[in-house]
């Protein structure tokens, strides 16, 4: 089916174009016929910045390494060689790791689901060197977060610090970051998959539809494949798909069996449909990913169309959405954010607004007895904060 969203290419710099049809699955001919072309008259260190910001370096290098390995400065391919190296080493660190954390659960009577990473990497791409991650994500049940946290601390982990008012963890956020000093392994436990106010299926309910990975000798569970599916395609949106590695994990999973019908409930359960379809519109137009007639009625869901092209915006270039973000790139991020939320979901995300966190308590230092009163105050404790701001400037 034809949709309506047609990427412009002229809004990417020729870098970019290269590296997306470098990560296109099945055109190493193509590339032999086009690479003195697409190859001329290339930033190569911008070209390796590009890889690097969007995680494909894997796959970029060894689809250059196979095709044109002669066409590419000598210095790009083996810095690229050297973070594919290093992230081979990462990768089997980490499988370790994950492996000793999920005996670790299952020892201490935790439920654990290992939502990306290595196992990610294996099931999706047969070859955890062709993708990066700097961490493990970790869903377990919240019921057991004290529990998890006792074994993690026992096991040499260290807790990051957060803020206790009033509970505001479970508002605000969906996971806690803990970091083992010795092994210099992050990981992050979730209790949700995704920041309120996002509807998802109870834990209870993915334990149920888990899978066992085979990379490991001892069990690994993870993510269903529909679970999955539909979680990494509202991670990618959450984040307006700002990294090309989100993008080709949708592209692999095309090439694996998911009930759609299944897969359909759950897109209307969640109320995820103009996700979906942003996804497939980018995926399609993009790295010409091959989409199941079971969802084409996505391709010309307007709020779809909307949001693909709002997300180019994240693509054409090297924007980050986290840690020292210009004004422009916050300002149309909290508008895409907001833009993504039903109008139940903007009320509720007023609501938790509302909710006291550490910045108010330290603006105002109360006593635990008195901590509700941070309530009432927090308007005003918000509205300094900014006057103080706008002094200092």
């Amino acid at each position: 089916m034809e949709h309506k969203f047609h990427f412009d290419c002229n809004l990417v710099p020729r870098e970019m174009k290269v590296l997306l049809e470098l990560i296109k699955d099945s055109n190493d001919e193509l590339i032999n016929q086009s690479k003195n072309e697409w190859f001329a008259d290339i930033d190569w260190d911008y070209f390796f910045k590009l890889a690097i910001h969007h995680r494909i370096y894997p796959l970029v290098y060894l689809k250059l390494k196979k095709a044109a390995s002669n066409l590419i400065p000598p210095h790009i391919l083996q810095s690229l060689q050297a973070e594919y190296k290093k992230n081979t080493y990462q990768m089997l660190h980490l499988s370790g790791e994950m492996e000793q954390l999920s005996r670790l659960f299952t020892t201490n009577q935790i439920h654990s689901l290992f939502l990306k990473g290595p196992v990610i990497a294996n099931d999706l791409y047969g070859d955890i060197s062709m993708r990066t991650s700097k961490d493990l994500d970790i869903l377990i049940a919240e019921a057991d977060l004290a529990k998890a946290e006792k074994a993690l601390l026992k096991a040499g982990y260290q807790k990051e610090e957060e803020s206790t008012v009033l509970n505001e963890r479970k508002w605000r956020h969906h996971h806690i970051v803990y970091f083992n000093p010795n092994k210099k392994i992050q990981i992050e436990i979730h209790w949700a998959l995704h920041p309120r106010p996002m509807k998802e299926p109870k834990f209870e309910e993915l334990w149920k539809r888990k899978q066992l990975s085979t990379l490991t000798n001892y069990p690994v569970a993870f993510l269903g494949k529909e679970d999955l599916f539909l979680y990494l395609i509202a991670h990618g949106a959450r984040h307006g798909w700002f990294r090309l590695r989100w993008l080709k994990d949708i592209d692999q999973m095309f090439r694996h069996e998911i009930c759609y019908k299944r897969v359909n409930y759950f897109i209307k359960k969640y109320h995820y449909q103009h996700l979906v379809g942003q996804a497939l519109l980018l995926a399609s137009s993009l790295l010409n990913s091959s989409i199941n007639p079971n969802f084409n009625h996505f391709l010309q869901n307007k709020r779809s169309l909307e949001f693909a092209q709002k997300s180019i915006f994240y693509i054409q270039e090297i924007r980050e959405i986290h840690g020292g973000i210009s004004d422009e790139v916050l300002i149309y991020h909290k508008q895409y954010l907001s833009s993504l939320k039903s109008m139940r979901q903007k009320i509720f995300s007023i609501i938790i607004y509302f909710y006291p966190n550490s910045l108010d308590e330290a603006t105002l230092a109360l006593p635990k007895k008195l901590y509700f009163l941070y309530f009432p105050l927090r308007p005003f404790l918000w509205t300094w904060r900014k006057f103080r701001f706008k002094r200092r400037q």
